[in-house]
């Protein structure tokens, strides 16, 4: 119950701030004051609901150290989607024919933080954790990962293709960077870097959803397991093998610290009233 409690509180603010910001589309400064509100509002809602839910501090979503944590999670995105449109240019099959728009840049800054936010608190911080709890690290990774997948279907350009390398490359990835950390400030960072590189900087399509206007006017042609085709580089070979390296990079360090909750144990944490989040969170650092 207190998963269903917790998904349905975080969408409603996910959809209200969805509804509003389609509401201003065209306006930059409004999609990015807009888009901003619900990056706020989404953590302070998920904290009460998991304190009213699970009686205990959210420490995944600490304000303590999240402006760092944030921005170490934007590093990786940046470089990550920084390493895969480079070795598609290097190809040939990425190019930029001029600058793009700076107010389409910024309107994408509220419209991707929102989303990184409240995707983030719906599959890692609710989805993820909850399902951790009951059957193990492992397999929750790969039931989550699959739903994350399976969500983005709907887009405009989907294609099966696209939500298996979302699956692998993001769900996965975020994922294992949660089981790394113990909180939920570094796959946002990342998740946000990631989808504004793609669409505010490098002007490419994002996950099926159409091209964006960002700062570069740039442009994918060539083979589609190169570029991704009309669902955009996330279905690149080269992003699904970034996102791979990372999510066994981040499974490493979960291991070493002991962050990785077995199956067997799963069913006992959960039972005794405390999420694997809040009985590991403390071994991070």
């Amino acid at each position: 119950m207190r998963l269903v409690k917790q998904f349905a509180a975080v969408a409603a603010v996910a959809f209200v701030g969805g509804q509003a910001v389609a509401a201003v589309q065209g306006n930059a400064l409004l999609t990015l004051l807009l888009g901003a509100a619900t990056a706020v509002l989404a953590p302070v809602v998920y904290a009460w609901v998991v304190r009213r839910t699970e009686r205990r501090a959210p420490v995944e979503v600490a304000a303590k150290g999240a402006g760092a944590a944030v921005g170490r999670g934007m590093l990786i995105g940046f470089g990550m989607f920084g390493a895969v449109i480079a070795n598609i240019a290097f190809l040939g099959d990425y190019r930029v024919d001029g600058f793009g728009s700076v107010p389409g840049a910024v309107g994408l800054l509220g419209f991707m933080a929102a989303a990184a936010v409240t995707e983030e608190l719906l599959f890692r911080g609710v989805l993820f954790r909850i399902v951790e709890g009951r059957i193990g690290t492992w397999a929750a990774l790969a039931l989550t990962g699959l739903l994350f997948g399976l969500s983005h279907l709907t887009n405009e350009h989907a294609t099966l293709w696209g939500a298996i390398a979302i699956a692998v490359e993001a769900g996965g990835m975020l994922a294992a960077a949660y089981a790394a950390t113990r909180n939920l400030w570094v796959p946002i960072g990342l998740h946000f870097a990631w989808n504004f590189a793609e669409s505010g900087i490098f002007g490419t399509e994002v996950s099926g959803n159409g091209a964006s206007k960002g700062l570069l006017d740039g442009s994918t042609s060539g083979p589609s397991p190169i570029t991704g085709g009309e669902f955009g580089p996330e279905a690149s070979l080269y992003a699904v093998g970034a996102g791979l390296v990372l999510t066994g990079a981040f499974l490493w360090l979960a291991h070493r610290r002991g962050h990785l909750v077995p199956a067997r144990r799963a069913a006992a944490a959960s039972g005794s009233g405390v999420s694997a989040a809040a009985t590991t969170a403390t071994l991070s650092r």
